[in-house]
């Protein structure tokens, strides 16, 4: 059985390790010329790590990341709203971890390189077209190669060519949702393993966690940001272009607490990205015959909650699985795939948008009118806030077991 994985980002490269724990190989098809440590950062929640962890890459992860302690919550006045113990911290079996996503997919790609040989990682092949067939596909990319395979499991991104061809009139949901990232050498905030959210899209947001430790030998660490406002009015930002920092630093003036001085971590970032936050709306299908989508061609979702990859690395484990136990009827296989994780991210996509873990946030707001408070107990209780928190984790599918 000659599988084709079209993409080898997250999703791709977990799927295929996934498919050699069991002896089944594949050819990995990779659109960038060259794989490089790019990007900005990435956390990995313990249901992430524990996909990650099976493919045996756990203690390699740790060396290169931080280990989040807590999760903190304040309103754009840097008032303390919520916090709560985070991974090991809060009686999880598995670390919650804050990378480079450059490294993390690094990891994966040597992993790749070792377990299944390089000559299955073919760089250089973008896919600009698929012809399914009865027992198959065949795929067609840039560089004029075509190949033919028994199943195309496609993890080309939001901008899938693959799912396109399914759905041509498919199209990116966009909100009025426009997101800047960068990292900057800052010395340690708070614990200096604190995962912070600031603020709410509605007046200026902010996420901020590090990403590497001691990154200059003198204590201080890399911290990745994102910058977050909601304009309906504003255009869609372009995707990974160099993000100007006088078109949102105007939005976080005045954002200096005595714990952090935001303006100034913005603009002590090395390197600025924009890019619109959108999703798609839940497909009816994912898989055709012998073909089926991954990951953010799937399931392209926003990027709240740290859940992408998450549910990219459960899809990965799912229809390795799948395929593993039925090898000689993959059209099963990717059924059954199908059946276990389109309702599950569907859930997780439409909470991403309506109630996603800064809704604590939001909800604070609400009740305070946007203004400072005297004290938060006086708005809502810590529990009622736990309760949302516990919400998303359960529809997220990390609630922790009792």
């Amino acid at each position: 059985m000659k599988i084709a994985v079209v993409g080898g980002g997250i999703a791709g490269l977990a799927f295929a390790l996934g498919l050699q724990r069991h002896g089944l190989s594949c050819e990995v098809y990779e659109g960038a010329p060259e794989v490089k440590e790019l990007g900005v950062g990435i956390t990995l929640l313990p249901h992430a790590i524990r996909e990650l962890d099976a493919l045996g890459l756990l203690a390699e992860l740790e060396a290169i990341g931080i280990e989040n302690r807590e999760s903190v919550f304040f309103n754009r006045w840097g008032q303390y709203v919520y916090s709560e113990p985070r991974g090991r911290h809060a009686g999880y079996g598995l670390p919650e971890l804050g990378i480079h996503r450059g490294k993390l997919h690094g990891v994966l790609w040597r992993a790749a390189q070792q377990r299944l040989g390089s000559a299955h990682l073919n760089a250089g092949h973008r896919c600009i077209g698929i012809e399914p067939a009865e027992h198959g596909a065949t795929l067609r990319f840039d560089n004029g190669t075509e190949v033919q395979a028994d199943v195309v499991v496609a993890c080309d991104g939001v901008n899938s060519v693959v799912r396109r061809h399914f759905f041509p009139d498919d199209r990116v949901c966009y909100a009025g949702i426009n997101t800047w990232r960068g990292v900057t050498v800052h010395k340690p905030i708070l614990t200096g393993k604190s995962y912070l959210r600031v603020g709410s899209i509605d007046t200026g947001k902010m996420v901020i966690y590090p990403i590497v430790d001691n990154v200059d030998g003198q204590g201080n660490q890399l911290i990745n940001w994102v910058a977050e406002i909601r304009d309906p009015a504003a255009r869609m930002n372009d995707w990974n272009k160099p993000g100007r920092v006088e078109d949102f630093l105007p939005i976080f003036d005045g954002w200096r607490y005595d714990w952090l001085d935001v303006p100034a971590l913005i603009t002590g970032a090395q390197q600025i990205f924009e890019y619109p936050m959108v999703d798609k709306d839940p497909l009816p299908r994912w898989s055709f015959g012998r073909v089926t989508l991954m990951g953010d061609a799937a399931h392209p979702m926003y990027p709240r909650g740290s859940n992408g990859s998450a549910q990219a690395l459960i899809d990965a484990r799912t229809l390795a699985d799948e395929l593993a136990d039925t090898p000689g009827d993959p059209e099963g296989a990717l059924q059954r795939y199908q059946a276990a994780r389109l309702p599950a991210t569907a859930r997780v996509v439409e909470t991403n948008r309506t109630l996603p873990p800064d809704f604590i946030i939001m909800k604070a707001d609400e009740l305070s009118g946007g203004q400072p408070f005297q004290r938060i107990d006086d708005l809502i209780s810590q529990d009622e806030l736990r309760a949302i928190s516990d919400n998303y984790k359960q529809i997220a599918g990390f609630a922790l077991k009792s």
